[in-house]
C-alpha cells in the first residue's frame, strides 16, 4: 500500500523531493531494500515504483540505483538476479525519449554493465547474470542508441569474447547485443571484426561451432547494419555456402538463416550470388538424411499415410524427436521465399528450377515444413499475379518451348505456372486428407484459392477430387477451432463455382449441396453467410436451374432466415442475394413456391434489402401483373413514410416497377403518385428531386393521357423554378431536360407555352441565383421534343443578340446559350446573321457574354462546317485579342479540318500558356483523326528552336492518348521514345510538358512506354531532385520570398512515378524506385510528400518485403511529417490547415506500413508507431481507426470483380483522364467526339459500348464440331453514373443508376467522413471520400448478376444475337464480369477532383477501373474577364 501511495504522490507532484535531498535518499534506499523482500508482490511493486522514482530523483543519486542493481544482478540468488534485470529494464523503459535524464542514466549505467561483463570470465559468474546484463544493454542501445554508444568505451571488444562462451544461450544473447552496437561503432571497427573473427571462422578448417557462431553473428549484423555487411559480401557468402554443406544440421540451418537475411537486407549487393544461393536452397529443401526413399518415389512414399501406428516393431534407437533436419528444410524454404519476395525478375528461373522441387516436397513428413513450403508457393503464385509480365533474367536451363512447327515461344511465369498446375494440384490434394489437421487443411485451401485468383478455371481437371475433399471438410462438425476452416472452404467453393464451367463439377453437386445446406443453417454468422454466397455462385453457374431437392431446401432455409428477427445482418443480406439468384436462375421453380419469400421480405427485416430484391427481380424477370401491382402499392407506401432513409432506393424500385406494366399503367396510379411527387420537387434534397423527376418522366412515357393533365396543372409551375437554379446539375439536370422533352412529346400543344414560362421564371428570379445554362438546356430539350417549334424559338432568341438590342445581360446570355444548344442538333447554315452577331459579341464588356458567345459560335458551326469554319479560322489568325475565345469555339466542333494545322502552330508560339494549351488540344484532335499525315509532322517539329513549339508538340501528343485504336498505336510506338526524349530538354517548360505526357502515356497506354522505361526512368528520377539553380530570391518590400521554379516539374515527376507504379509495376526496379520515394519524403513541398505517402501505401501492398526492409530509413522523415507547424507571429490559419493535412497523410502511411512491420525488426520505425498509437497521443484514436479500415493482410479480397479483372482483358478505360487541371485530354477520334452540355472546353469522349439486345442465353454445353473454334463470353451490363462534385469547400460523390436513382449508401462526402470546416476542401478529404465510394462500387459490382455464357462461333463470324463478346483461348473456361458499367461525371475545380483521380489510379481502384466506360467534365471554365479582387491578407 505504501508503494502504491508513493507512486500516486509522484504522479501528482513531480517536485516531491525538491529541496529535500535527505528524504529523497532515504526513500530511494527503502525502495531498493524492498526489492530484496521475500514477498514477490512487494518486489514487483518496488520495481514499478523505482521506474517512477528514476524520473524525479537527482542525477547524482542515479549512482545509488545503478550500483545497487548491479550488485543484485551479480549475486548468487537467482530470483534476485531476475528481479534486478526486470528493474533495469523498467528503469530504461520509463525514461522519456527526449531529455537529459536518458543521457545521465546511460552515462551511469553502461560503464557499470560493461565492467560487469568484463568480469564475467570468472567461473563464479552465473550465465543467467551475464544474459540479464546483455539484455539490459540491448534495451538501452535500442531505446537510446546515441547515448548508450557514447557512454560506452569500445563495447564491441568487451562483448566479442562472450560469443565464445560455453553456453549457447549466452552466445546468442551476446551476438544480438554486439550486432546492435555495430551501426553506431566507428567505421573501422567492423573491418577489424571481419579480419580478426568472421573471415577466419568461415574458413574450411574452422570448427563447426565457430562457423555456427560466426554465421549467426553475420546474420545479426546484417539485420541491424546492412550497410556495413554489403561491401564485404564477397568475403562472406562463399564461406557460408561452403559451411552450409557440412554434415551438421544446426550449422546448415544457421547458414541458411544468414543467407535469407542477406537476401532481404542487401537485395542489390547480393544479386551476383543469387544463383548459388538458389541452388543451395533447392538442394537443402530436400535435406532429409534419415529418410532413405529414392527421389522418384519420394512424393508417392511421403504422401502415403502410415496406418500402422501401433506397430511394436519400432527401432528404439532412433525417434523423430531427435531429428532436427526439418529445421534445415524449413530454413531453405524461407530462403526461397526471400528470393521470391525481392527478385521478381527471377520468377521464370524459380518456376524452371525450384518450383518442381517444392512441389515434390509438398508431402513433407514434418507439418511445420509442409506449411512453410505451401506458404512459399502461395507467395510465388501471388508474385506471378503481380509481376507475371515482368522482364525476366535469362535462365541457363531452358526458358523456351516449341509451339507449332518450328516456332519457339519464350516461357513466362504465367505459362510456366499453368504447365505445373496439374502436378501442383495433384500433390497438394493428396495431402488434404480427412485426418489432416485443421492448420494443414486451412493452408491447403488458401493455396488453392490463391491459384484460382491468378489462374481462374485452372482446377477443372481436379474438380472431382476438390469436391470430395471440400464435402469431407464441411461434413465434419463445426467448432471454435474449425469454424474458420469451414468459412474458408465455403469461400473457396464460391470462387470455384464462379470460375469453372458447370460441366466440371455437375456430378459433385448432389454430394456438395447437403453439406452446404448444413453450413447455411449454422449459427456462426460467417459460415452461414459464406454458404449463401456459395449458393449464389452455384445458382448463377447452373442457369437454368432444374428442379432439385437442394433448391427446395435452400428456399426453405432462406425464408426461415428472412423471417427470423435475430438473423445477422450479413447473413440476411446474403440470403436476399440468394432470393434474387433463385428468381433469376430458377424462375420456373420459384413460380410454384407461393410467394412466401415476399411475405418474409416485405413484412419484416431490412427495408433496404427488400427494396433491392424487388427492384432486381422486377427488372430482370417477367412477373405477372398481380405481383407488379402489389409491389407498386408496397413501394408507394414506403415512399409515404416520414423517415428519409431508404427513399432513394425506393424511388429506383418504383421506376422499375412502373416500366413492367405490360398493358399500360392503371389509371388510378398516376392520380395517386403525381400529387405525392410534388413534395419531393424541392432543392432541399437534390437526390430525391432527381428521382421524382425520373418517375414523372416514366409516367409521361407509359401513361401520357392520364399523367399530362396532372403535370400541367400542379407540377409545371414548380419545375419552372427548378429549371433556373444553379444547384441543379449532373443527373438532376438530365432528368429535368428529359422531363421537358417527355412533356412536349406527350402533348405538342404545350410546347409553345413552356419556353416563355422558362424565360419568365428566369427573369423574375434574383440575379446571381440563376443558371441561364440550365434554362438553355431545357429550351433545347423542348426543341428536340417538337422540331416544328425550332424556327420560332431561334428567331425569338436571335432578336436579343442583335447589335442594337436592348435586352438585359441575362437575356443575352440565355439567348446565346440557347442558340448554341439548339445548334448542336439543327443545321443553322441559313442563320448567317446569328453567327455574325455571336462573333461580334466576342468584344462584349461582360466576361459572361463573351464566354456564351464562344459557346454559341462553336456549336452553330457544328451543323455547317463548310459555312462557318473559315470565319473562325480567319478570326483566330487575324485577331489576337479574340484568339483564345475563337480556339474555345473551335473545340466545340465535332471535327476539325486539316487547314487548321499551320495556323494552330502559328498560335503555339504565343507566350500565353492558356492559348498554347488549347492549340495543343486542337492539334491533338487533328493528329488522332489522321495520324499517318500528322504524326511525322509533329516529329519534325521536335527540333524546332522555339521552346514554345516544342512544348506544344509534346502537349499535342499527350492529348492523343485517348485514342484506343491499334492502328494509331502502331504508328506512335516507334516514335514515342523520341517524343519522351524531351524530358532532358534545356527548357523547364518543355521538360514539365514532357513529364505530363509521359504521365498520360503511362496511365492511358502503358504498353507504349513499358519497354522504354529502362531508359526513361533515370531521366525521370533526375527530375525528382531539387535543383539549386532554379531557386531564386524575390524581394517584396522588406520581405524576401524564396521561389523554386522547378517545383512544378518536380511535382509532375512524382505524379508520373505514382502512375508508373500502378500501371507498369512489373517494369520498374522496386529497390531503386523506393529509394527515390524515400528521398521525396524530405522534399520541402507538402504536395510531394503526400504523393510519396500514397506511393508508400501502394508499395506496402505490392512489395511488402522490400518496403519493410527500409522502414528505419524513412522513420525520421515520417516523424518530421507528424510534427505540428511552429506557431509564430507570422503564422496564419492556412499554414495550420496545410500542416494538418500533411499530418493525416503521414498518419495513413504510418498505419499502412505498420501492417507489414514485423515486431522488433525496425526499432526506429517502431518508435514512430509508438508515438502516434500510445494512449493519450493526439493521433491515437485516428491511428487505430485507420488500422481497422485497412485490410488485415496484403491478400487481395476475392470477389467477382477480382475474378473479372483476372479473366477478361479490357482496355484501360481511364483514357480521357488527366491528373492536372491544365491537361485536358481529348477523345480517340474527332469523329467520335461530341459536345458535352454546360461546358466551354469539353473533353470529347470515346464511343459508348454497344448495348445488348436481349439477356444472354443460358450456358450451352454441346460438343464442338470442326467448324467451331473459339468460346465466346457475354454478359448484360447495367449503366451507372458517378457524379464527382469537387467544390472549393467540399467533395461530394453520388452513385446513380441510368434512371437517376441514387443507390443505397451511394452518397459520400468529406463531411460524412467526419472532416470538419476547412478540412473538407483538402486533397486528403477528397481522397478518403473517393476510396469510400470505390469500395461502394465494388460492393455493388459484386451484387450484380453475372451469367456465364459459352457460345461457339466460327472463326471470323459474329454471334447471332449481336452481343458484345470476349474471346478466350481454345478450351478455356467461361469468363465472368460484373454486370455494371460506370460513367464518371466531374464538376468543379476543387482538390477532390485530383484526389478522385489519384484514388482511381491506386491499387484500391483496380476493381473499379475496368468498369468505367466514359469520363465527362462539366465544369464551367472562366475565359478572360476582369482581374480577380486582391486576396485578403491575414
Amino acid at each position: 500500500m505504501a508503494l502504491n501511495d508513493l507512486m500516486a504522490e509522484i504522479a501528482m507532484d513531480r517536485t516531491l523531493f525538491h529541496g529535500d535531498e535527505p528524504s529523497e535518499v532515504k526513500v530511494l534506499n527503502q525502495v531498493l531494500k524492498l526489492i530484496e523482500d521475500k514477498i514477490s508482490e512487494v518486489k514487483n511493486q518496488a520495481v514499478k515504483c523505482l521506474g517512477q522514482l528514476i524520473k524525479v530523483i537527482r542525477e547524482n543519486n542515479l549512482t545509488i540505483v545503478v550500483d545497487k542493481l548491479i550488485q543484485f544482478s551479480s549475486g548468487k540468488e537467482e530470483e534476485l538476479r531476475d528481479v534486478a534485470g526486470l528493474a533495469f529494464k523498467t528503469v530504461v523503459s520509463e525514461l522519456p525519449a527526449d531529455g537529459k535524464l536518458a543521457a545521465a542514466v546511460s552515462q551511469k549505467m553502461v560503464p557499470k554493465l560493461l565492467a560487469q561483463l568484463q568480469n564475467s570470465s570468472q567461473p563464479a559468474t552465473p550465465p543467467d547474470s551475464i544474459m540479464e546484463t546483455l539484455s539490459t544493454l540491448s534495451v538501452l542501445v535500442a531505446r537510446f542508441p546515441q547515448q548508450a554508444t557514447s557512454a560506452a568505451n569500445d563495447p564491441i571488444k568487451v562483448i566479442l569474447p562472450l560469443t565464445s562462451h560455453s553456453r549457447a544461450a549466452v552466445r546468442k544473447r551476446a551476438i544480438t547485443t554486439l550486432a546492435q552496437y555495430v551501426p553506431y561503432a566507428p567505421p573501422a571497427e567492423f573491418p577489424e571484426l571481419m579480419k580478426s573473427t568472421i573471415t577466419p571462422s568461415l574458413a574450411a578448417s574452422a570448427s563447426i561451432e565457430k562457423q555456427q557462431t560466426v554465421s549467426q553473428l553475420v546474420g545479426a549484423v546484417a539485420r541491424y547494419a546492412p550497410t556495413r555487411v554489403a561491401p564485404v559480401l564477397g568475403d562472406i557468402i562463399p564461406g557460408l555456402l561452403a559451411a552450409a554443406q557440412r554434415e551438421d544440421s544446426d550449422l546448415c540451418e544457421g547458414c541458411l538463416q544468414t543467407l535469407e537475411t542477406l537476401t532481404l537486407r542487401c537485395p542489390t549487393e547480393v544479386t551476383p550470388y543469387l544463383p548459388s544461393i538458389m541452388l543451395i536452397a533447392k538442394e537443402m529443401v530436400k535435406y532429409d538424411p534419415n529418410y532413405a526413399a529414392d527421389d522418384e518415389d519420394e512424393d508417392e512414399a511421403m504422401g502415403e499415410p502410415d496406418d500402422d501406428d501401433d506397430d511394436d516393431a519400432v527401432d528404439d534407437a532412433y525417434s523423430d524427436d531427435e531429428d532436427t533436419s526439418y529445421k534445415v528444410r524449413r530454413s531453405s524454404a524461407k530462403v526461397i521465399l526471400a528470393i521470391i519476395n525481392t527478385r521478381p525478375e527471377l520468377l521464370t528461373s524459380l518456376y524452371l528450377n525450384v518450383s518442381p522441387v517444392i512441389i515434390s516436397r509438398f508431402g513433407d513428413r514434418e507439418e511445420s515444413v509442409k506449411l512453410e513450403l505451401w506458404s512459399t508457393y502461395s507467395h510465388l503464385i501471388k508474385q506471378t499475379g503481380v509481376y507475371g509480365d515482368a522482364p525476366q533474367a535469362k535462365s541457363t536451363e531452358g526458358g523456351k518451348r516449341k509451339r507449332g512447327e518450328g516456332m519457339e515461344v519464350e516461357d513466362t511465369p504465367y505459362t510456366l505456372l499453368k504447365s505445373q498446375v496439374q502436378a501442383l494440384s495433384k500433390a497438394l490434394l493428396k495431402q488434404l486428407q480427412p485426418k489432416s489437421s485443421a492448420a494443414v487443411l486451412q493452408a491447403g485451401m488458401d493455396l488453392l484459392q490463391s491459384l484460382l485468383v491468378v489462374l481462374p478455371g485452372s482446377l477443372a481437371p481436379q474438380a472431382q477430387s476438390i469436391s470430395s475433399i471440400t464435402a469431407s471438410i464441411l461434413g465434419s462438425s463445426s467448432s471454435s477451432t474449425t469454424s474458420s476452416l469451414h468459412a474458408t472452404v465455403l469461400s473457396f467453393l464460391s470462387l470455384f463455382f464462379s470460375t469453372h464451367a458447370i460441366a466440371a463439377y455437375k456430378s459433385a453437386i448432389p454430394a456438395l449441396t447437403p453439406k452446404m445446406l448444413s453450413a447455411s443453417s449454422q449459427r456462426h454468422p460467417r459460415i452461414a453467410s459464406e454458404a449463401f454466397r456459395a449458393f449464389s455462385a452455384l445458382l448463377i453457374a447452373s442457369k437454368p436451374v432444374q428442379a432439385a431437392e437442394w433448391v427446395n431446401k435452400l428456399y426453405d432455409e432462406v425464408v426461415a432466415r428472412l423471417r427470423s428477427g435475430d438473423t445477422d445482418a450479413e447473413v440476411r443480406m446474403r440470403a436476399e442475394d440468394v432470393v434474387i439468384e433463385l428468381w433469376l436462375n430458377a424462375t420456373d421453380i420459384m413460380r410454384t413456391k407461393g410467394g412466401h419469400e415476399w411475405d418474409a421480405l416485405l413484412k419484416g427485416g431490412r427495408l433496404e434489402g427488400a427494396v433491392r430484391v424487388v427492384e432486381k427481380v422486377a427488372g430482370d424477370v417477367s412477373m405477372d401483373g398481380a405481383w407488379v401491382g402489389s409491389s407498386t402499392e408496397w413501394i408507394f407506401g414506403v415512399l409515404q413514410r416520414p423517415a428519409k432513409a431508404g427513399k432513394s432506393s425506393a424511388f429506383g424500385c418504383l421506376e422499375v416497377l412502373l416500366q413492367q406494366y405490360k398493358s399500360g399503367v392503371p389509371e388510378h396510379i398516376p392520380a395517386e403518385i403525381v400529387p405525392q411527387l410534388i413534395h419531393f420537387l424541392s432543392l432541399n434534397d437534390l437526390v430525391l428531386m432527381t428521382h421524382a423527376l425520373s418517375t414523372l418522366n416514366i409516367l409521361l412515357r407509359v401513361s401520357p393521357k392520364q399523367t399530362y393533365p396532372l403535370v400541367e396543372k400542379s407540377v409545371l409551375p414548380t419545375v419552372y423554378q427548378l429549371a433556373h437554379s444553379p444547384s441543379v446539375s449532373g443527373t438532376a439536370l438530365e432528368a429535368l431536360t428529359e422531363f421537358f422533352q417527355d412533356l412536349v412529346a406527350a402533348d405538342n400543344d404545350i410546347a409553345g407555352h413552356i419556353v416563355p414560362g422558362l424565360v419568365l421564371a428566369l427573369e423574375k428570379s434574383k440575379t446571381g441565383e440563376t443558371s441561364p445554362s440550365n434554362v438553355s438546356k431545357c429550351v433545347s430539350a423542348v426543341v428536340r421534343g417538337y422540331h416544328d417549334l425550332a424556327a420560332g424559338i431561334i428567331a425569338e432568341f436571335a432578336k436579343s443578340i442583335k447589335p442594337r438590342s436592348k435586352s438585359t445581360q441575362q437575356h443575352v446570355v440565355l439567348s446565346l446559350l440557347a442558340l448554341g444548344e439548339i445548334g448542336k442538333t439543327i443545321d443553322m447554315a441559313n442563320q448567317q446573321e446569328i453567327f455574325s452577331n455571336s462573333l461580334a459579341l466576342f468584344s462584349a464588356e461582360s466576361e459572361t457574354i463573351r464566354a456564351a458567345a464562344a459557346f454559341a459560335a462553336g456549336n452553330i458551326a457544328v451543323g455547317s462546317l463548310h459555312t462557318f469554319l473559315n470565319h473562325l479560322v480567319a478570326q483566330m489568325q487575324s485577331d489576337q485579342e479574340k484568339r483564345l475565345l475563337t480556339l474555345h469555339a473551335l473545340k466545340e466542333l465535332e471535327t476539325v479540318a486539316g487547314a487548321l494545322w499551320v495556323p494552330l502552330f502559328a498560335v503555339s508560339s504565343s507566350s500565353e500558356e492558356t492559348v498554347r494549351n488549347v492549340a495543343a488540344g486542337c492539334l491533338g484532335q487533328l493528329t488522332t483523326a489522321n495520324p499517318t499525315s500528322y504524326l511525322p509532322q509533329l516529329q519534325e517539329r521536335l527540333a524546332d528552336p522555339s521552346p514554345s513549339v516544342r512544348a506544344t508538340v509534346v502537349a499535342a501528343v499527350r492529348y492523343t492518348f485517348a485514342d484506343n485504336t491499334q492502328s494509331y498505336d502502331e504508328l506512335l510506338s516507334p516514335l514515342i521514345i523520341q517524343f519522351m526524349s524531351l524530358v532532358h530538354d534545356s527548357d523547364l517548360a518543355v521538360r514539365r510538358s514532357t513529364l505530363s505526357t509521359l504521365n498520360a502515356a503511362a496511365r492511358n497506354k502503358p504498353h507504349l512506354v513499358r519497354d522504354h522505361l529502362s531508359g526513361l526512368m533515370p531521366l525521370l528520377y533526375k527530375e525528382t531532385f531539387q535543383k539549386p539553380e532554379l531557386i531564386r530570391i524575390v524581394e517584396m518590400g522588406p520581405w524576401k520570398h524564396r521561389v523554386d521554379d522547378g517545383l512544378e516539374a518536380r511535382k509532375t515527376a512524382y505524379e508520373t512515378m505514382y502512375t508508373i507504379l500502378d500501371t507498369c509495376l512489373a517494369k520498374i526496379d522496386i529497390h531503386e524506385f523506393l529509394s527515390h520515394v524515400i528521398t521525396g519524403l524530405r522534399d520541402e513541398a507538402n504536395e510531394i510528400k503526400v504523393l510519396c505517402h500514397m506511393m508508400l501505401f501502394r508499395l506496402s501492398q505490392v512489395a511488402p518485403t522490400a518496403v519493410s526492409l527500409r522502414l528505419d530509413d524513412m522513420a525520421a522523415d515520417l516523424s518530421v511529417g507528424m510534427k505540428g507547424a511552429p506557431v509564430g507571429k507570422d503564422t496564419v490559419k492556412q499554414d495550420l490547415e496545410r500542416t494538418a493535412e500533411l499530418q493525416r497523410s503521414t498518419l495513413r502511411a504510418i498505419a499502412a506500413l505498420s501492417k507489414i512491420s514485423a515486431a522488433g525488426s525496425s526499432s526506429e520505425f517502431d518508435k514512430v508507431v509508438d508515438s502516434v498509437s500510445r494512449p493519450g497521443s493526439q493521433w491515437s484514436s485516428e491511428f487505430h481507426e485507420l488500422l481497422r479500415t485497412f485490410p488485415t493482410s496484403i491478400k487481395r479480397s476475392i470477389s467477382l470483380t477480382t475474378v473479372a479483372k483476372a479473366t477478361i482483358t479490357t482496355p484501360d478505360l481511364l483514357s480521357t483522364l488527366d491528373p492536372t487541371p491544365d491537361r485536358v485530354p481529348l477523345s480517340k477520334s474527332i469523329k467520335s467526339a461530341r459536345p458535352v452540355r454546360g461546358r466551354l472546353s469539353d473533353t470529347p469522349l470515346p464511343p459508348r459500348p454497344r448495348k445488348e439486345k436481349r439477356p444472354p442465353r443460358a450456358y450451352e454445353v454441346g460438343g464442338r464440331s470442326s467448324g467451331f473454334t473459339k468460346p465466346v463470353v457475354s454478359a448484360t451490363l447495367d449503366k451507372y453514373f458517378l457524379h464527382v462534385h469537387a467544390s472549393s469547400n467540399n467533395t461530394l460523390l453520388h452513385l446513380m443508376d441510368a434512371q437517376g436513382n441514387c443507390q443505397p449508401k451511394g452518397q459520400v462526402s468529406a463531411g460524412i467522413l467526419k472532416y470538419r470546416h476547412k478540412q473538407r476542401s483538402t486533397f486528403d478529404a477528397g481522397f478518403q471520400a473517393s476510396l469510400r465510394m470505390i469500395k461502394r462500387i465494388e460492393e455493388e459490382a459484386n451484387k450484380k448478376r453475372v451469367v456465364p455464357v459459352r457460345m461457339f462461333v466460327s472463326e471470323g463470324s459474329v454471334a447471332e444475337d449481336g452481343f458484345e463478346e470476349t474471346r478466350v483461348a481454345d478450351g478455356g473456361e467461361p469468363q465472368y464480369k460484373p454486370g455494371m458499367e460506370v460513367e464518371v461525371v466531374f464538376n468543379g475545380f476543387g482538390h477532390g477532383k485530383q484526389a478522385f483521380i489519384a484514388a482511381m489510379m491506386s491499387s484500391e481502384g483496380d476493381g473499379v477501373r475496368p468498369l468505367v466506360t466514359r469520363f465527362t467534365d462539366r465544369t464551367h471554365i472562366k475565359i478572360g474577364g476582369e482581374r480577380s479582387p486582391k486576396a485578403r491578407r491575414l
